[in-house]
């Protein structure tokens, strides 16, 4: 098998802030095609994040490291049992390995991956939320003019501004539907209780909010902002893996999973399935990504109660094509590639 990673620096429309990060007009990730003797291959990426130590140098130092006689697209699981037993590797790396090699399997079987995993793809029937990240108030409400295609906003809050920010979202989309995400900004279950109550107290449109307090939070807290909440609370920064859903279950009402995070589509899917039997909610979330981590997470839409897949969206130098989302409807009809991921390069 031959590995090939490199990076590759998205520009973005607009510059992005999250309350855990500083705007930024770029966001940089790693793309890798795997390729076997037979010269199937297969794609995959990740966006490595700081917020969790991890580095585009250090996925790619680690691609170097690997024995890829090890790496096989006939047996997965084989596969992902010997990146796990490598000392230090990021997610961020196990994400862009296990997508490339569901890729080429699925390729192999002649089947999309999602058909590949049983699960089907209802045309018509996903929908994605359009981010909007924090800005001035007269900066957001151009988004969300800009957004005006997109059924449903996600706004970004954990700001000073976050009262001026929603009415100006309100002040050019009154009637739309509305996730608000904290990214664990508001420091206190008080001040968190505040915020929710003040939501509610403002708008009946808001579906849930996202990790309105910090990962750290302890148990009793996040407990006892749940049982207070006017407003369903999804965790993100807070769910990881499957190993994180008994914690979720306990503390939230929902969970955000990102193939980043979890480490491939293989192991979203076990976080998911899990969630779901915890009676958690659903979401499939993204990073600043291309098409071919956006349809990745696309080939998992069965498994979600609601969709936020639309980083390759917030960018203008997306290299490749692969699940659409006109008017905010997740579709691979487009798609040229009718096998694996569903993605070819542009051009």
């Amino acid at each position: 098998m031959k590995v090939e990673a490199y990076p590759c620096q998205l520009l973005l429309a607009n510059p992005w802030k999250i309350a855990s990060s500083k705007g930024s007009g770029t966001h940089n990730v790693v793309i890798a095609k795997l390729t076997d003797a037979s010269g199937l291959s297969g794609l995959g990426e990740c966006p490595p994040s700081s917020l969790y130590g991890e580095t585009v140098a250090g996925v790619l130092e680690f691609c170097t490291r690997l024995d890829t006689s090890r790496l096989s697209f006939s047996d997965i699981a084989g596969s992902m049992n010997y990146l796990e037993s490598l000392p230090g590797i990021p997610f961020a790396a196990k994400c862009l390995l296990n997508i490339a090699l569901l890729d080429g399997a699925a390729k192999h079987a002649g089947k999309p991956i999602y058909d590949f995993l049983g699960l089907g793809f209802r045309e018509n029937q996903h929908v994605t939320s359009f981010s909007i990240g924090i800005d001035t108030p007269e900066i957001v409400a151009r988004k969300v003019v800009d957004a005006a295609a997109y059924p449903v906003i996600k706004l970004k809050v954990g700001d000073p501004r976050d009262k001026e920010n929603f009415a100006a979202l309100r002040s050019v989309a009154p009637e739309k539907p509305v996730r608000v995400d904290a990214n664990e900004g508001w420091k206190t279950k008080e001040h968190a209780l505040q915020m929710l109550e003040w939501l509610v107290a403002t708008d009946g449109k808001i579906q849930f909010v996202e990790q309105p307090m910090p990962r750290t939070t302890s148990v009793a807290d996040l407990v006892w902002l749940k049982a207070r909440s006017p407003l369903p609370l999804y965790a993100d920064e807070s769910c990881h893996t499957v190993k994180d859903i008994p914690h979720c279950a306990e503390c939230y009402h929902g969970v955000n999973v990102k193939l980043v995070k979890t480490g491939g589509i293989s192991m979203a899917f076990d976080t998911l399935q899990a969630a779901r039997k915890a009676g958690l909610k659903t979401m499939i979330g993204c990073m600043i990504e291309t098409s071919i981590l956006i349809s990745a997470a696309a080939h998992l839409a069965e498994l979600a109660d609601h969709l936020d897949i639309d980083g390759n969206l917030l960018t203008t130098n997306d290299p490749f094509l692969g699940a659409t989302a006109e008017k905010g409807i997740i579709s691979f009809a487009s798609a040229k590639e009718k096998t694996g991921l569903r993605v070819s390069p542009k051009g």
